[in-house]
């Protein structure tokens, strides 16, 4: 007998089975919590009790769906994300690696900040928003996103005349 299995359905299988929800998390939080306890040395060099304690905080972090929820939302958000800034970086390494381009990476980098910020404040309301934040930033994303674009326009603007001037200076 052969069994005709897709990744789809083992990964459907795994979802079912809580190995998304639970241990998946619970891996990446012991592992986060043993490595920051055996690189402070706050608990000494036992490591057995740096483990007992990862364990615990780990198992209790699940407790509420609370992490389970949060790393269901941010993780597909934050590949998304990187997916975006890869393109970018691969965009701005074609244009060569002299200083102007370093210059392009910086505004590249701040405009992806603010648009990361905004992004994660229009998506408040996973966080139970109780004063309209997110409704606010919802409906007005895009007004920011223009507006920060503009921003960034004229700073860049600003930043060419500035060179433009001091060479002329230099060279009159």
């Amino acid at each position: 007998m052969v069994w005709v299995t897709s990744i789809a359905d083992v990964l459907n299988q795994w979802a079912a089975m809580g190995v998304f929800s639970y241990l998946i998390p619970f891996l990446l939080i012991f592992a986060v919590v043993f490595a920051i306890l055996d690189k402070s040395n706050i608990l000494g060099e036992n490591k057995a009790i740096k483990a007992l304690v990862g364990a615990a905080v780990g198992l209790l972090a699940l407790q509420f769906d609370f992490v389970s929820t949060f790393f269901a939302t941010i993780f597909p958000r934050l590949g998304v994300v990187l997916a975006v800034l890869l393109a970018l970086v691969i965009l701005v390494g074609l244009s060569g690696k002299d200083s102007e381009s370093s210059k392009l990476y910086y505004v590249v980098g701040i405009v992806l900040a603010v648009a990361i910020v905004l992004w994660t404040l229009s998506a408040w309301d996973f966080w139970g928003d109780e004063f309209g934040i997110s409704w606010w930033f919802q409906e007005n994303f895009w007004w920011l996103v223009i507006g920060a674009a503009v921003v960034v326009a004229i700073g860049f603007i600003i930043s060419q005349s500035k060179s433009t001037s001091h060479e002329k200076k230099q060279n009159g």
